[in-house]
């Protein structure tokens, strides 16, 4: 097994500054994080409204209010339940791929209004919903919107950011995230007490308030550099694009540098048939291994079942919701530090800290619910203060470290070749992963109980392991040059370096000689 080699980039930056240009259109790019956020905030906290449930899920109502002999754990155990959170998912894994051939063949814009639009026409079905099938085919929509967004803009924001800070400006999709987690909470939290259906309506229907936000912004925006050379435009259009995103008239090495790999984008038919390649090895390991990661590092406990677990350990309906927006308050927080000094600390370093932090939670909030919490009753006042105080320092690490380093790693790692292809297997596994936890999460803790928690630190053991050991240091590296950390990793070179994979060995092999 090797270590992940930490590349020293110094001196290998395009020419070009951060203009107003990059700067507004990734603002208003990143917003689509605000699709997925909002969604993911608000499906736990309108699951836990008693109206909600005794509308579409009486059978839970019934066994949270007046079962008094079912075990603290199992309360909110349903296999319908959970299909209301993780059906989403399922469109959003199987859009995702649609979104990689729109994004390829048309561009990231396209995407991006698409997801916006979908996502727009569920919050209204959602909201206005009259029956379990009309609230269905909304979160079936919102799925699909989701999958775009989510393929398309963590790209936008890589291909066009600077490299330099690439890490910062790619943040933005999980700041945004995170800012629609928060604003899910404080409306969830907002109308709980307001009687009869409005509450969750509300809830529900002001999803379409980022959406429109998205679908508006986005007819402003230009498309990348990347994509119209990838898409055959005029390449005098291309350049005089990149010249005023980076805004300078010298951007002959980095236009270079597009062309050439457009050329080699070109020539591949079949992206997914590529990418299972040899030399594709590391792009399509990491592709797969850190979405799936992220996932079951025991986000979406906290994520979608917040509100839920803090009425398992004895709060009552608003005090959850007023806990779930703290959370959202630190992850926000959390995700705004970590951009400002990933660039700067590295995306191992940043992996390492948030993995730590978030396995110590794990083990004392499973900790203290087997030792204080049994199937009846709740925890004092005291432990319940500390399980939310522990909640929070593992969603601030979570959103320091494998939040918005999920997003960022997985899109600046590829060729363009394949990077439509790897951003849609990334996209699909999360979805996959976030539909299976989603749909057992209930099962497992009525089942587990407190061994859930230790369940999830254990992965997060290994995930933290794995990203030592096979994660090479991607930092300052710009995008179209990202071949050259695995030539220079210790286990990885045996795939990549087999003297064909990349035909443009002029680009490296001067930066190879000067850092080798």
């Amino acid at each position: 097994m090797a270590v992940g080699v930490a590349v020293n980039n110094d001196g290998l930056q395009y020419n070009g500054k951060v203009t107003w240009l990059v700067a507004l259109s990734c603002v208003i790019a990143a917003t689509g994080g605000l699709l997925f956020g909002y969604d993911t905030g608000v499906t736990g906290g309108v699951s836990s409204m008693e109206p909600f449930l005794k509308k579409f899920f009486p059978g839970v109502y019934i066994q949270m209010k007046e079962d008094t002999k079912l075990s603290n754990y199992c309360k909110f155990d349903s296999q319908l339940l959970t299909s209301f959170a993780s059906s989403l998912y399922v469109t959003s894994l199987i859009a995702s791929f649609f979104a990689a051939s729109m994004t390829r063949d048309y561009g990231r814009k396209p995407s991006i209004i698409t997801g916006g639009v979908a996502f727009l026409i569920g919050a209204i079905l959602g909201g206005a919903a009259q029956n379990i099938y009309m609230l269905t085919i909304g979160r079936l929509l919102l799925g699909v919107g989701i999958g775009f967004a989510n393929q398309s803009v963590p790209l936008y924001l890589s291909e066009m950011a600077p490299s330099k800070f690439r890490g910062a400006f790619n943040y933005g999709f999980q700041f945004c995230v995170s800012a629609g987690g928060l604003l899910a909470s404080l409306v969830n939290y907002g109308v709980e007490k307001i009687k009869g259906d409005w509450g969750w309506r509300i809830s529900l229907a002001m999803a379409a308030l980022p959406a429109l936000v998205l679908v508006v912004g986005a007819l402003f925006l230009p498309e990348t550099p990347n994509s119209l050379i990838q898409q055959g435009c005029d390449h005098g259009k291309a350049k005089r694009l990149l010249q005023k995103i980076r805004g300078t008239d010298d951007v002959e090495e980095e236009f270079d540098d597009l062309v050439t790999a457009s050329e080699a984008s070109k020539a591949i038919k079949h992206p997914f048939k590529k990418i299972l390649q040899r030399k594709y090895r590391p792009h399509l390991v990491m592709s797969v291994a850190i979405p799936f990661f992220q996932q079951v590092s025991g986000v979406n406990v906290i994520a979608f079942y917040a509100p839920i677990l803090f009425m398992t350990v004895g709060s009552g309906v608003s005090a959850s919701l007023l806990s779930t927006v703290f959370l959202g308050i630190v992850g926000i927080s959390m995700t705004f530090m970590s951009s400002l000094i990933v660039d700067k600390l590295g995306r191992r370093m940043v992996f390492f800290i948030g993995g730590i932090i978030m396995f110590i939670a794990h083990m004392m909030i499973g900790g203290i619910m087997a030792a204080k919490l049994g199937d009846h009753g709740a925890l004092s006042q005291g432990y319940s203060f500390l399980v939310v105080i522990l909640i929070c320092i593992y969603t601030a690490a979570f959103a320091f470290s494998w939040g918005p380093l999920a997003w960022l790693v997985a899109s600046e790692i590829s060729p363009l070749e394949i990077r439509s292809a790897a951003q849609s297997i990334n996209v699909a596994v999360g979805f996959f992963s976030s539909a299976l936890i989603s749909q057992t999460f209930l099962a497992m803790l009525c089942h587990l109980k407190y061994g859930t928690f230790f369940f999830f630190g254990t992965w997060v053991v290994f995930m933290t392991v794995f990203v030592y050991f096979l994660l090479p240091e991607t930092k300052n590296v710009p995008i179209e040059k990202m071949n050259i950390i695995w030539r220079k990793h210790s286990f990885w070179k045996k795939f990549v370096s087999d003297g064909k994979e990349y035909e443009d060995n002029r680009i490296d092999e001067p930066f190879l000689s000067s850092h080798g």
